[in-house]
């Protein structure tokens, strides 16, 4: 019996001794997850060695590890201001920053874990109306991308001390008074009538332009026409004028040729033959031959 109670006791005393192994085991390991730093806290007093993501041992009991989220994270914050020329101006502001890890001791040992209300938050609103009144109201909505990035740089000023990184900054709205909007909407809609009007006068000039240019082309067609077909009559008419003029041309020359062979081919015998051949039989009352002698008519 005794030595059963021996053995039960030693089997408890291993198990509380186990246990506390295993309690000083575990108490010794911490684990710092990816993108976090580990802020090593002994007895209060912030150390100046962090750990970074994985597994660490540390002092069980005395040290504590705290987790600093180094990690990009997201934040939009409206923002009240007023312009160069004294509208107001509410916005809508995204930001996504992060710490840089070797600044983890000293926000967590100085500023502590909300520093986004504490430094972050301050410092967006105070560069947010720094820029916003350095533009009138309708450069804010002209410029959007330039003053997006005066207010960034603005806010990296004011932040880069305390090891926060500025990665993107947006204005995703823009809010103004009413009568503000109004204004805006009115010159928006008489410029869009003047570029109406424009257009449609352009339109109206093209056209007539067009039409005249149509009307002088189709002139000049008809003129070109007219010239070719006045061109034509003038060269069908010199054409039957020189055909007729060769016409009567080759009839003379033709006539003057005949004449001129039978002139040639009426010999004085033949003459005086075709004379006998044609005589009736009578003679006439005078007649001359080439001895100059005149003859008479006798019969009377």
């Amino acid at each position: 019996m005794d030595n059963q109670a021996k053995f039960i006791k030693r089997i408890i005393i291993a198990s509380v001794v186990g246990l506390i192994v295993l309690f000083l085991s575990l108490s010794s390991m911490t684990k710092v997850d990816s993108g976090y730093t580990g802020v090593r806290v002994f007895m209060g007093a912030v150390k100046e060695e962090t750990f970074d993501a994985g597994f660490h041992l540390k002092v069980p009991f005395f040290e504590k590890v705290e987790k600093v989220n180094n990690k990009v994270q997201k934040v939009e914050v409206s923002a009240a201001s007023t312009s160069k020329d004294l509208q107001s101006v509410n916005s809508t502001l995204a930001i996504n920053y992060h710490l840089a890890p070797e600044s983890s001791v000293s926000m967590y040992k100085n500023i502590g874990m909300s520093y986004e209300d504490t430094i972050l938050q301050p410092a967006i609103q105070e560069a947010t109306k720094s820029v916003m009144a350095q533009y009138r109201a309708e450069e804010l909505i002209q410029r959007r991308g330039e003053v997006s990035i005066s207010i960034m740089d603005e806010i990296s000023k004011k932040v880069s001390d305390y090891g926060i990184v500025i990665d993107e900054f947006n204005i995703t709205n823009f809010g103004f008074s009413q009568a503000f909007d109004d204004a805006i909407e009115q010159k928006l809609v008489a410029e869009q009538n003047k570029i109406k009007a424009a257009t449609e006068n352009e339109q109206r000039v093209a056209a007539a332009e067009a039409d005249a240019a149509e009307a002088k082309a189709r002139a000049e067609g008809e003129a070109e026409s007219a010239k070719i077909k006045a061109d034509g009559e003038a060269e069908a008419l010199r054409i039957k004028a020189e055909g007729e003029a060769a016409a009567i041309k080759a009839k003379g020359e033709a006539e003057a040729d005949a004449n001129k062979k039978i002139q040639e081919s009426l010999s004085q015998d033949v003459l005086t033959y075709k004379q006998i051949e044609a005589w009736n039989g009578e003679y006439p009352d005078v007649m001359s031959g080439d001895t100059g002698n005149i003859l008479i008519d006798t019969r009377k």
